[in-house]
């Protein structure tokens, strides 16, 4: 069981860091106090260590079901802390612990407009602190850390991290800053293309909230600067990427109902090894069967193909069209290898188990299924290598 001790100081605009011991991590944090410009330093300590991964994308663009997808395949129901904020963004599993990178951002939505600054311009965002704080828990230090209340638009008094097995940073920034980005175990980047963003925005802020198409349109021109210059570039670190475009099986479609999803794994990452269909390294084109699959109009289509993606060698798996079965689901997921499941058709289990998600009938579901798999077996494969290395040390 993790030991915890916590000490309180007071300094200014200052964080202080004292020296570890072989027997435990000690690390000075500070938190901001709303109503002063004093930093309150929390020293506290714990004896565990944490695996960190990256989500990074775009706002609207499916991180929060991407991060049910993960937890529920490491189990157990992820929930906000437990007697904290009810604004908090954090959800805690028995497992994972999911941060929003939000929380660090240094100016809310008031001293964003007061400065003329998006909140995905790198000056509206804390990265010394993240970096810090993501040190902290890796290195089994818990850690208050802010809240980012999106409700009020302002910063809210600190909340208690204590280091999970694994840690999930999502946001705007996790492989901006490049220590943080060298603290990550693995990363992914989800990829929405302008065409689908804007067909999903018009969808969700026509239909749901009222807004007009032009006004849609001027929202997402004016973060689009931003987007291209601090968020898109990180994709080129990523070990997986999600990229999600218009479907081809569809002449001129506009809609961005039907997706075409592109799974993109690079190659030689440590305890990672991509998916492949049929034959690893090989090029190929696949219709699965219709009366194995079945698919509506315009139907369905696979490929999967060895490539470059910024310089790196990858493996991509891709989908276009949609089913309209899960339980038949099974019948792809036979003629997938490298999935890392624990049992014949985990994959279209988890499917059936989140049929009501966002994309379970097209492949950002199914992809992100399958990354939530590979995740978990890069983790097991971290924690045994860990494991051994500790027992030859004794020996």
């Amino acid at each position: 069981m993790a030991v915890s001790t916590i000490y309180s100081t007071q300094a200014l605009n200052s964080t202080h860091f004292l020296t570890s011991s072989s027997s435990s991590k000690q690390v000075f944090l500070y938190r901001r106090q709303p109503q002063t410009n004093r930093r309150f330093n929390t020293l506290i300590t714990c004896a565990q260590e944490t695996i960190v991964i990256g989500l990074a994308a775009d706002s609207g663009c499916g991180k929060s079901t991407f991060m049910r997808r993960l937890t529920s395949v490491f189990g157990g129901a992820a929930k906000p802390p437990k007697g904290g904020n009810p604004d908090s963004n954090t959800l805690i599993s028995d497992t994972t612990t999911v941060i929003c990178l939000d929380d660090y951002h240094s100016l809310d939505r008031y001293g964003r407009k007061e400065q003329k600054v998006t909140a995905l311009d790198p000056r509206a965002n804390d990265f010394d602190l993240m970096y810090e704080q993501v040190k902290a828990l890796k290195n089994g230090v818990a850690v208050e850390k802010p809240i980012y209340n999106h409700v009020t638009g302002l910063l809210d008094p600190p909340e208690l991290i204590q280091p999970p097995k694994i840690l999930v940073i999502e946001g705007l920034h996790p492989m901006f800053d490049e220590r943080v980005r060298d603290l990550l175990d693995f990363s992914i980047y989800l990829d929405i293309s302008n065409e689908v963003k804007f067909a999903w925005k018009i969808q969700r802020d026509m239909a749901e909230r009222g807004h007009s198409l032009e006004s849609i349109k001027a929202s997402i021109e004016a973060r689009k600067p931003d987007f291209d210059a601090f968020i898109d570039p990180q994709k080129q670190y990523a070990d997986a990427v999600i990229e999600v475009l218009p479907t081809t099986l569809i002449p001129d479609d506009n809609e961005g109902k039907v997706l075409r999803v592109r799974l993109i794994m690079k190659e030689g990452v440590k305890y990672f090894s991509p998916v492949y269909l049929f034959d690893e390294g090989s090029t190929i084109s696949w219709i699965p069967c219709g009366r194995k699959l079945t698919c509506s109009y315009p139907g369905i289509k696979f490929n999967y193909e060895p490539d470059s993606y910024f310089d790196h060698e990858v493996s991509v798996l891709e989908m276009d069209g949609q089913f309209d079965r899960l339980d038949e689901l099974i019948y792809v997921e036979s003629h997938l290898s490298n999935l890392s499941t624990k049992f014949y058709g985990e994959v279209t289990q988890q499917m059936l188990k989140h049929a009501d998600f966002p994309g379970s009938n097209n492949g950002t579901g199914l992809f992100q299924t399958i990354v939530g798999l590979k995740i978990r077996d890069l983790y097991e494969q971290l924690i045994a290598n860990k494991a051994t290395a500790r027992a030859e040390a004794k020996a």
